[in-house]
């Protein structure tokens, strides 16, 4: 099963910000829970705006779990930088719309909590 969700991380990864984006409702709502604060936001463009704005490094999501249930999408995963370096772990959920577009996305962002308890820093340890 292909997922909206695991599509959207990939062509995140891929440095397709543009692409990325285009995968979300022109309308999204967005709730990103970080060590840093709650970033509440709504539309493409204020999307955009945030994906382009965080710094600059080799990020990967590595999915370890997807799931879908009525028109609700979940994954977990690591946050992986530069190809080796686990920088936490997140859990994302998003709502897809009539059109298939992602209209509702909320993540939350841990650098110490996985949700499944595998010590990911240790090179090799995930597949």
């Amino acid at each position: 099963m292909n997922l909206a969700i695991e599509g959207y991380y990939a062509t995140l990864d891929s440095g397709r910000l543009d692409d990325a984006v285009a995968l979300l409702a022109e309308d999204v709502q967005f709730a990103m829970i970080l060590p840093t604060g709650v970033n509440l936001g709504h539309g493409r463009a204020a999307m955009l705006e945030y994906l382009r704005g965080r710094p600059k490094v080799n990020r990967k999501h590595r999915l370890l779990r997807a799931a879908a249930a009525d028109g609700v999408e979940f994954a977990h995963g690591a946050v992986i930088e530069n190809d080796v370096t686990t920088t936490g772990y997140f859990v994302g959920a998003m709502h897809i719309d009539a059109d298939g577009l992602i209209d509702r996305y909320q993540v939350s962002f841990s650098a110490e909590f996985a949700l499944i308890p595998i010590d990911f820093r240790v090179e090799g340890a995930v597949g």
